[in-house]
């Protein structure tokens, strides 16, 4: 399995992985976003701040890289920077199909992305994705799945997945909405020839949105990977819009709250790669701190009061701004 190699790397900070949502389109939801980037959205100038990013994420000892067909050009970009750099081999490379980037290159498009999780559009992204990234792809995720996808269910997908998965590619999912947990446990149950199907799972988990953890739990001990995205929420467990009580055990740590947001992440047991979905270098700098907070356990519970009930976060993380 890919995440094997991230065992083996001594940095902090391997465990912190590279998200390349926030810069391979020109609109998406984190808050403060419309200032992270330059005015100038164009292609090339989301490829070079891409390719500054991985860079510095490289650099500072980021190993796994996590692109989807729907983040716009981010397999695209991706693709270009490995090739421009044959020399970084142990990186895990992760995509997702499942959804259909349609903004044409808009941030102001009513519609930025299309779900669809049947068999054939699978095989059209699959092919896509291996046009970009060959076999630099590790890992190919099924894109939010909710307790009532199709991906569940099918069998013709599943036994794809499964001839992909015996040809060397590790198979996972991730998941969105209220409903994490219920996901989460019903791919557990997917089996091909009595063998579980998936091998991670990529889950939204932060300060305000807890509701998954037991279920990761639960895969974690089945074997799966757990990658978590969304540790910042979105922007809002970022200055200036974090919570007072982040802000406060933030100043006490002498770290940013996107360092204290992630490193609560980063500390639960089950947790394999934590994302940063960084859109600036000096962004990703400060995430990857996260390394080396230590929370004590009056900070801890402090930042427990911060969770809130899912159905609530989940419906103003539909009412965020793309910008």
């Amino acid at each position: 399995m890919p995440f094997a190699r991230l065992a083996t790397a001594t940095t902090p900070t391997c465990h912190l992985g590279l998200g390349l949502a926030a810069v391979g389109r020109p609109g998406y939801i984190t808050l403060g976003r419309d200032r992270d980037l330059p005015a100038d959205r164009s292609v090339d100038a989301l490829r070079a701040r891409t390719h500054e990013l991985l860079d510095a994420a490289y650099a500072q000892g980021v190993r796994y890289l996590d692109a989807a067909r729907s983040y716009g050009r981010s397999e695209e970009f991706l693709a270009d920077w490995l090739a421009a750099r044959p020399d970084v081999t142990d990186v895990v490379i992760g995509s997702k199909w499942g959804y259909t980037y349609t903004a044409g290159w808009s941030a102001d498009a009513e519609t930025h992305e299309v779900k669809d999780h049947t068999l054939a559009t699978y095989e059209r992204q699959r092919a896509e994705t291996d046009a970009l990234l060959g076999d630099r792809l590790d890992l190919y995720q099924i894109h939010s799945v909710t307790p009532d996808s199709p991906a569940l269910t099918d069998k013709e997908l599943h036994a794809r997945l499964a001839e992909a998965a015996a040809a060397g590619l590790t198979v996972g999912f991730s998941t969105s909405g209220p409903a994490q947990a219920d996901a989460i446990r019903a791919a557990l149950e997917v089996t091909v020839d009595g063998a579980p199907l998936f091998r991670t799972v990529q889950s939204t988990y932060n300060a305000l949105e807890t509701s998954a953890g037991p279920a990761l739990a639960q895969a974690h001990d089945a074997g799966l990977t757990v990658i978590v995205k969304e540790g910042m929420a979105n922007g809002r467990l970022a200055d200036p819009h974090a919570p007072a009580a982040l802000r406060a055990v933030a100043e006490e740590t002498g770290l940013g709250c996107d360092a204290v947001a992630l490193a609560l992440v980063l500390r639960q047991p089950w947790a394999g790669v934590v994302l940063s979905g960084a859109a600036t270098a000096a962004q990703l700098t400060s995430n990857l701190h996260a390394a080396a907070v230590d929370l004590d356990e009056d900070q801890l519970a402090r930042l427990a009061t911060l969770a809130e009930e899912p159905h609530a976060y989940w419906e103003r993380r539909a009412h965020l701004p793309w910008h």
